[in-house]
């Protein structure tokens, strides 16, 4: 019969083979048989003070998110404040979701462009969209996921989860806006998203003014700052939808992703060649994200020259990398296919949250942190940047046009 005796002392003798008693041993011995757990046990010690309610911001994220993915964001933000907002490093910034209709482009993308935070966008066209409602002063409200949707259509309203926007005096009247300065002069041509939204940006900061309302439009924002807004699909929105409405009538705007390809690209490697570094700051994932990545397989794979990955890899997301998604894709991933430099990892990182929680920690963090950088002003450099990616990609591939004529590279 086996009696609680003898199954106590079982267990006792497998946690002597399991575990050696060390109070004996010599400290040499210790350490020899433990030659890492110095390093291991090098981090921060956990051990917070009490709150009292009197903390700063900037003290929680340094001092209390010490686990887990609040210890990611604090991580996030630290190295955002101290490499990457060093005044040679280049910074993209990617927006996925619905952020503008939640806010946070008047509470948190504004404040970076401004401060000179951020020198480039990869923006969904839905966000950049939805953001000219602020500068036309249109109202969108905070509301209930829990509202009746078939009762908010019969009283024009549309949702997006808990946030509620007129339909006709809304979106419909955004619409009929973008339609009427799509058939101005200056959209009659092919042009990239960049330049695109810089037009469209010229416009909202006039709505802005005209409405007394200041710095609530990221677009506005941007078109001040001269930093350049790309969308990766610019089918894929209202502002391409009305596009495609104003072609029926004859319209010679046309958009040309191929613009937006090789300038971002160009941008990243002018960064790179002037000494400097490259970082990408990424909430959310999806078509933006990818867009933002691609510059450097686009350097190396497609133009074949010689480059390592982007130095610096920031991502806030809650996609599950192991379903296989890019939203969800880690920074070491991204290193197998040249995105990101193999020797930075360190300095790459996710933070797996809610985007509407991470942002105004973050922003606030950087700009409590940090004193603001002069603005790059990339949207005035595309053509510098254009040239120098065409001289070094025709000096690495020795080719000549289609024509057979030799490239003008000045």
């Amino acid at each position: 019969m086996v009696t609680p005796k003898k199954i106590m002392a079982r267990t006792e003798r497998i946690h002597i083979r399991s575990r050696e008693d060390l109070s004996d041993m010599p400290d040499w011995l210790k350490k020899k048989r433990c030659p890492h757990k110095a390093k291991y046990m090098s981090g921060k010690r956990i051990l917070p003070k009490n709150l009292t309610g009197r903390e700063s911001l900037e003290y929680l994220v340094d001092e209390v998110f010490l686990a887990y993915n609040s210890a990611r964001l604090r991580e996030a933000c630290q190295l955002f404040v101290n490499k990457i907002l060093e005044p040679d490093v280049l910074i993209g910034m990617s927006l996925s979701g619905a952020l503008t209709p939640a806010g946070l482009g008047c509470s948190c993308i504004i404040p970076l462009i401004k401060a000179g935070f951020v020198d480039w966008i990869v923006s969904t066209g839905a966000n950049l969209y939805h953001d000219l409602h602020f500068a036309l002063n249109f109202p969108i409200h905070a509301g209930s996921f829990k509202f009746d949707d078939t009762d908010l259509r019969n009283n024009d309203l549309v949702r997006i989860y808990d946030v509620v926007i007129p339909y006709s005096d809304g979106l419909m009247s955004t619409d009929e806006l973008l339609r009427k300065i799509f058939c101005e002069p200056e959209f009659q041509k092919e042009m990239g998203t960049a330049e695109l939204h810089y037009l469209i940006g010229r416009y909202a900061a006039e709505w802005e003014r005209k409405n007394g309302l200041k710095d609530v439009s990221v677009l506005a924002a941007a078109y001040r700052a001269g930093v350049p807004c790309y969308t990766s699909s610019p089918g894929d929105s209202t502002i391409g939808m009305n596009i495609a409405g104003v072609e029926l009538r004859g319209s010679k705007l046309r958009i040309n992703p191929s613009i937006d390809v090789n300038e971002t690209t160009a941008f990243v490697l002018a960064a790179k060649r002037a000494g400097g570094k490259s970082a990408v700051v990424l909430w959310g994932g999806g078509s933006p994200k990818n867009f933002m990545l691609q510059t450097e397989p686009q350097i190396q794979e497609v133009l074949r020259i010689k480059e390592y990955g982007q130095d610096y890899f920031i991502q806030v997301t809650d996609a599950r990398p192991d379903t296989g998604g890019l939203s969800g894709a880690t920074p070491s991933e991204a290193v197998s296919w040249g995105k990101g430099d193999p020797t930075r990892l360190p300095d790459a990182g996710v933070c797996y949250t809610d985007t509407t929680i991470a942002m105004p920690i973050f922003t606030h963090y950087a700009l409590a942190r940090h004193k603001p950088r002069k603005l790059r002003r990339l949207y005035d450099q595309r053509d510098k940047a254009m040239k120098a990616l065409r001289r070094e990609y025709f000096l690495h591939n020795k080719v000549k046009m289609l024509d057979g004529s030799e490239p003008l590279l000045d």
